[in-house]
């Protein structure tokens, strides 16, 4: 752009520029199209500065300096408004999770981007997923379609993987986070992590980095993530998390979020650890998240 700007006494350098900062405005069109309900006026300005700087640069100095300006100002309009919006909109939408969205919802997509809730949306946002209010497994409604995933959860209404869009993306409330959403612990909760933390190595273990991610960062203290980022990972194994609790250096057990564990290729022994904690600590519950404490028994 520079180069040809500074080659605009040559015609085929403004037309270059015409053509370039026209294709970029048919391009931002078409893909401010596929969210046609947000600001759809900037289409439109889109559009309009694209032609009318492509006219400009064409004529070139030939009506004076101003005119020379204002194809300068239209092409910046033209080239710079969708993505300067995209920005300021991704900028100003929380997010929350593994897989962060850019831009407003887009229409009929497929794949990471793709669906009307976010990354993995509903009807077209998992290859294969089923329509809302159609569950994946049968009975499955409001409760969990696969119990061995805790954080596929699936809601009234609609299967696992619609629900991991709407929940595990963007938003979701306070709980134990999941596969794709990190933990929002309650203020309950974290005051219990931070009590007498300095005693142990990690003051919990939870299933998944995501998981223990938001446990770590509201309490400050160390937090193991058993499995490492989706729990498949045979790190630690159920000896060696064994020896970390007769050692005493593991306080609480966070049940609930955590990835796959193990279910879906890698190893297992996430989800050997959950069972042998589940057989031999007594649980219980804080804001809705079940805890054991590991040091009792």
């Amino acid at each position: 752009g520079v180069m040809l700007w500074q080659r605009r006494d040559d015609i085929r350098a403004r037309a270059a520029l015409a053509a370039t900062v026209l294709g970029t405005s048919v391009l931002a069109l078409a893909l401010l199209g596929r969210s046609p309900g947000w600001h759809p006026e900037l289409r439109v300005i889109v559009i309009v500065a694209g032609l009318a700087a492509a006219g400009l640069l064409i004529v070139g100095n030939r009506f004076g300096s101003r005119v020379v300006v204002a194809a300068a100002v239209a092409a910046l309009v033209a080239t710079l408004t969708a993505p300067l919006a995209y920005s300021i909109q991704t900028a100003s939408t929380a997010q929350n999770g593994a897989i962060p969205s850019a831009g407003p919802a887009v229409v009929g997509a497929r794949g990471p981007g793709g669906g009307r809730f976010g990354r993995f949306g509903g009807p077209g946002g998992f290859p294969g997923a089923p329509p809302t209010g159609q569950n994946v497994l049968p009975g499955t409604a409001g409760g969990n379609a696969f119990p061995q995933f805790p954080g596929l959860q699936s809601v009234q209404g609609q299967g696992a993987l619609p629900s991991l869009g709407t929940q595990a993306v963007r938003g979701g409330g306070p709980g134990p986070g999941g596969l794709l959403r990190g933990s929002d612990p309650s203020k309950a909760m974290v005051a219990l992590l931070q009590r007498d933390a300095s005693h142990y190595t990690w003051v919990a273990a939870a299933v998944g980095s995501n998981s223990a991610s938001g446990y770590q960062l509201a309490s400050g203290d160390p937090v193991m993530a058993i499995g490492g980022f989706n729990g498949s990972d045979p790190s630690p194994t159920l000896e060696q998390f064994q020896r970390y609790v007769r050692d005493g250096k593991i306080h609480w057990f966070i049940g609930g979020g955590g990835g796959f564990g193990g279910q879906m290729g890698g190893s297992r022994s996430s989800s050997q650890i959950a069972q042998w904690v589940q057989g031999n600590f007594t649980a219980r519950t804080v804001d809705g998240v079940t805890l054991y404490d590991l040091t009792a028994g």
